[in-house]
């Protein structure tokens, strides 16, 4: 057949009687091999059998016919696939019930019954199956061809018959097949969504089922690429298989291997983005619909715990339906947000921003107890949603920062509706400590060598103060850990004021001393309260304990001390030698007029040392002129000693 080909092409033989019934026996003669070559193609391609299918491509190459038959068959399974995605979306099967059908009159829809919706549903999902098993057949298919062509050479010429293709322009039959069926889904589901409502509705309210499967039908074809080379190592030792040992591994693979410019499982997936945009729409108005529910308008009080329960609940069921894909998880993730921010921005409206929310002298008013309840349930919402991400499996990390983030807008909103409560406690804290300049410590020491009371007055202050704020106010807060994250702030500022002014007490007897050292130890109890342990207040609780026995210590054991320039800045340090001078050394703020109010908070504006350091030397150089320009002789013993603790300060900050 092969020879009489060549030899006659492009001669007209018809007509001629020796030569008639010769012509019309290798007709049918090459009509009989052609079936035969297809049939074992057929079969070759059905079972995954490389010989057989490697045997039929020969034939064909040697007819001629190779790049046809490819296209033929190429082009048989996406109208196959046509045809099996028209009868999975067939709606007039989907909806009759049993075995009969309905007819409805004229332009009427067919629609399911109330009663036969589920029955709907549920066969429209068992088509679904059934269409991503063919699609996955197909492709197993398809792949195959591919493979055994991008192998099998012809024995005599020895050209890939893949390259045989290539001079026709179409060198990847499977990126074809795969770019048609991709297109057809896209198009036939556009077709029958938009006739069919119901459809629509089932593909868009059940849309992780959908992505599910095609997850699926994914993961089967990316496991099919894996095994294929096995499955031909499988086949028996052929000249076939020989050939395949020799070649190289297929690069035509596109389960496997991307292109630049084409992602094949996108383009698959491609197909359900009308239906994702849908579903996550919907998905944000089922977690906006509580909260909007439980907060009013005009409303004044927090959800309840049912009601917040609910909120939890729906945030929970978005996340864990989503769970069948990472990029959905991600997406649905990014609605929790939006709902976490939402219920925080409805919250914000609740909270009271008028004067009495920050009042500390009576009991709770009506704003301070909706501001408690607020921040107790923005906390409630806070640790519930750490819950649910926790519990979530396989969670993407892209999608539990998402939410990380907004719940850190949570945790910022109750720091900002306690803030206020918690300036005016500071504020007043402070205002009880620099009472202590009202006291007098310059007392000498009693006859008992014990102080006469267990503390100074502005400490019994502050001791009550601090309990009865904790009592009244912080007590009804339930998020425990929130609020001595908070408080503790206030203790060590507590410290670091009582340390600052206790500093500055002049003058400073020995009565007033030993009054002092006690007022140390109950600065302790004092601030008690206000954090977990008085330990846990770090650098703060380390210069309480470390200044307390300078007290009793001569000028020049202080300035040797490790504990200076370590745990007590050299300023604080110098300003305490200030007490041991005479009343011509000035202190700082005496020198420059100020109150203590005022050099108290110069120092709040200046928190560096240097700063400090530079204002005290100052002090100390005016001290200087001073002695010169009466004509004295000599300065006060304490001086040298404050000039190279001055220097050694300086020196560390080089």
């Amino acid at each position: 057949i092969i020879i009489f080909n060549y030899l006659s092409q492009g001669i007209d033989l018809s007509g001629i009687e020796v030569i008639e019934n010769d012509l019309l026996f290798i007709a049918r003669a090459r009509l009989e091999v052609e079936n035969q070559a297809k049939r074992l193609l057929e079969q070759g391609v059905e079972t995954q059998n490389p010989t057989q299918v490697g045997t039929a491509l020969q034939v064909f190459h040697n007819l001629g016919t190779l790049k046809d038959t490819i296209s033929n068959v190429v082009d048989g399974y996406c109208a196959s696939l046509e045809e099996n995605i028209n009868n999975a979306l067939d709606i007039k099967v989907l909806t009759q019930p049993s075995q009969t059908v309905t007819r409805g009159g004229p332009g009427r829809a067919v629609m399911p019954t109330p009663g036969n919706a589920a029955a709907f549903r549920a066969a429209l999902w068992t088509n679904m199956e059934k269409l991503m098993d063919q699609i996955c057949a197909a492709c197993a298919q398809v792949q195959h061809l591919q493979k055994v062509l991008t192998k099998k050479r012809d024995p005599v010429s020895h050209v890939c018959f893949i390259e045989e293709i290539v001079k026709e322009g179409q060198s990847d039959i499977l990126y074809t097949f795969w770019t048609a069926v991709t297109q057809t889904l896209s198009s036939q589901f556009q077709i029958a969504t938009d006739s069919s409502v119901f459809l629509k509705q089932a593909f868009e309210g059940e849309y992780p089922k959908f992505l599910r499967l095609y997850n699926d039908l994914w993961k089967r074809l990316q496991q099919y690429s894996q095994n294929i080379q096995r499955n031909f190592n499988a086949s028996g030792n052929t000249d076939l298989f020989a050939e395949l040992q020799q070649m190289e591994e297929d690069t035509h693979d596109i389960f496997m291997q991307k292109k630049q410019d084409y992602d094949s499982e996108k383009a698959l997936k491609d197909s359900l983005q009308p239906y994702e945009a849908a579903y996550l729409s919907k998905s944000l108005s089922r977690l906006f619909d509580p909260i909007n529910l439980v907060f009013p308008p005009g409303g004044r009080n927090p959800p309840s715990t049912d009601e917040l329960d609910s909120i939890i609940k729906t945030i929970a069921s978005e996340l864990n339906v989503a769970a069948v894909d990472p990029n959905l998880s991600l997406a649905v993730s990014k609605n929790v947000a939006k709902t976490i921010q939402l219920y925080g921005v409805k919250s914000e409206q609740l909270l009271s921003t008028q004067g009495d929310a920050s009042q500390v002298i009576g009991p709770l008013t009506e704003g301070q107890r909706r501001n408690v309840a607020v921040v107790n349930s923005l906390y409630r919402l806070h640790q519930s949603v750490l819950k649910v991400v926790s519990s979530q499996s396989s969670f993407p990390a892209a999608a539990e920062q998402t939410i990380a983030t907004a719940l850190k807008t949570i945790y910022d909103l109750m720091g900002s509706a306690v803030q206020p409560l918690l300036n005016s406690v500071g504020d007043s804290v402070e205002a009880i400590i620099i009472t202590m300049h009202q006291e007098d410590f310059s007392g000498s020491l009693s006859s008992s060598g014990k102080p006469d009371v267990p503390c100074s007055l502005y400490m019994k202050e502050l001791q009550g103060f601090i309990a009865r704020v904790m009592s009244d106010y912080f007590r009804h807060f339930e998020c425990f850990d929130f609020v001595f994250d908070n408080t503790e702030a206030i203790a060590q500022r507590a410290i670091e004021l009582f340390i600052r002014n206790a500093s500055l007490l002049r003058p400073l007897g020995e009565g007033g001393k030993m009054r002092l050292a006690a007022d140390f130890a109950q600065m302790e109890l004092a601030v008690a309260p206000l954090c977990r342990r008085v330990s846990d207040l770090g650098k703060s609780y380390r210069l309480l304990r470390s200044f307390r026995p300078l007290l009793f210590q001569t000028s020049e054991h202080i300035a040797n001390s490790p504990a200076v320039g370590d745990i007590i800045p050299f300023s604080i340090i110098l300003q305490f030698l200030f007490t041991r001078s005479p009343p011509e050394l000035k202190s700082p703020f005496q020198r420059a007029e100020w109150s203590i109010a005022r050099y108290s908070q110069w120092l709040d504006d200046h928190p560096s040392e240097k700063d400090r350091l530079v204002l005290i030397r100052g002090a100390l150089e005016a001290y200087v002129q001073s002695v010169r320009t009466r004509g004295g002789k000599e300065f006060a013993p304490v001086y040298p000693i404050m000039v190279q603790l001055l220097k050694k300060a300086m020196s560390t900050l080089q």
